[in-house]
């Protein structure tokens, strides 16, 4: 989540400068190690050398923001906690991001996406009748961690433009999933949504929302909830509404969803999308990663971009006043070097860090 919203920032004109450890201890395979990665000044250190504790206090005491994912109190004993660091840079907004939160029972404990979302309620609600599925780490890592800090931070610059003085933030993606999944809990509090899943009008339950198998077993998705929105749906599988019965009784899910998927069932998805193109069926493809670049919406509005690496999501939201050909992500050298001077770090060390690989361009 910290090199996601790092890169969700870059993406908005923020220069980032990140901190690694001098000696990897990831146990996680190269390739997931690597994820959110982009090619930006990166300095291996260990925080608990004093030379190399000096180097990042520097870069922090001239920073805007600071964005640390250690368990809490961590930073604190290698002396780069919120007390000592807002010390020296009064206007610093330190950003501290953790699943469980800086207190709490869980606090010390290590955890991943699927256990934040499994102690905020969304797991509970997404799967099969079966078996809760975790949903990648949509919910947990980047939407309830990185975005949340995103705009935290972005809160702070604005505040602190006001009061001259940062902040220091607690980013809890337990915190952040519970927020997401307020809407729902709104429809639980009105007695509409059952707690359980498969049962409710967006977890796949209504035959009006969920997706369905086509011919080539490729997929379709149907968002069908409005009645105007039905109605072309079932014109466009030649079905009679009187024959299906009354979509809105429970009772009744299970039947109209058997005859809709025995309609999906015999033509391709490319054949079904001929057939709800254009309409307001709200019938869409399932597309794995690989289809979805080639997809005529998505080319058309330059959904992907290249990186490094491979093609990465275009800027989003899509500004009206921003340069159309922003800079792919990647080092410009000269100007890091430049950067890391305004920072604190003058050529001359820049120079020998480069030379012992201390600094590197991933």
């Amino acid at each position: 989540p910290a090199p996601f919203a790092c890169n969700y920032l870059e993406d908005l004109g923020a220069a980032v400068v990140r901190i690694d450890r001098a000696v990897g201890s990831n146990a996680l395979p190269d390739a997931m190690a690597s994820i959110g990665r982009r090619e930006r000044p990166t300095l291996y250190l260990d925080l608990k050398d004093e030379e190399d504790r000096v180097i990042a206090t520097t870069l922090i005491e001239r920073a805007d923001v600071l964005i640390e994912g250690f368990r809490p109190g961590v930073a604190e004993r290698l002396g780069i906690g919120p007390e000592s660091m807002c010390a020296r840079n009064p206007s610093l907004i330190y950003t501290r991001m953790t699943g469980w939160g800086q207190t709490g029972s869980y606090a010390s404990m290590a955890g991943h996406d699927i256990n934040y979302i499994g102690l905020a309620g969304a797991l509970a609600a997404i799967g099969t009748r079966a078996l809760p599925i975790p949903p990648l780490n949509l919910v947990g890592d980047f939407g309830g961690g990185g975005m949340f800090a995103v705009a935290g931070i972005l809160s702070a610059v604005f505040q602190r433009s006001v009061s001259g003085t940062g902040q220091v933030l607690d980013v809890a993606m337990v915190d952040g999933v519970g927020t997401l999944m307020g809407p729902i809990r709104d429809l639980v509090n009105a007695g509409v949504w059952r707690d359980e899943r498969e049962a409710n009008f967006l977890d796949g339950g209504a035959p009006f929302y969920r997706c369905y198998e086509t011919a080539d077993g490729a997929y379709v998705a149907v968002g069908a909830l409005e009645p105007q929105f039905y109605d072309q749906l079932l014109s466009g599988l030649d079905l009679d509404e009187n024959d299906l019965g009354n979509r809105f009784d429970r009772d009744n899910w299970p039947t109209i969803t058997r005859q809709i998927s025995s309609v999906f069932t015999r033509r391709t998805r490319e054949e079904w999308m001929e057939v709800f193109d254009g309409t307001d069926a709200c019938v869409t493809p399932v597309l794995t990663l690989s289809e979805v670049q080639a997809h005529v919406h998505n080319h058309d509005r330059g959904a992907l971009r290249d990186g490094p690496g491979g093609s990465i999501p275009a800027i989003a939201p899509r500004f009206e006043h921003l340069d159309a050909d922003a800079p792919v992500p990647g080092v410009d050298v000269d100007a890091a070097i430049g950067f890391l001077d305004a920072m604190g770090l003058d050529v001359g060390a820049v120079d020998a860090m480069l030379a012992s690989g201390t600094l590197r361009w991933v």
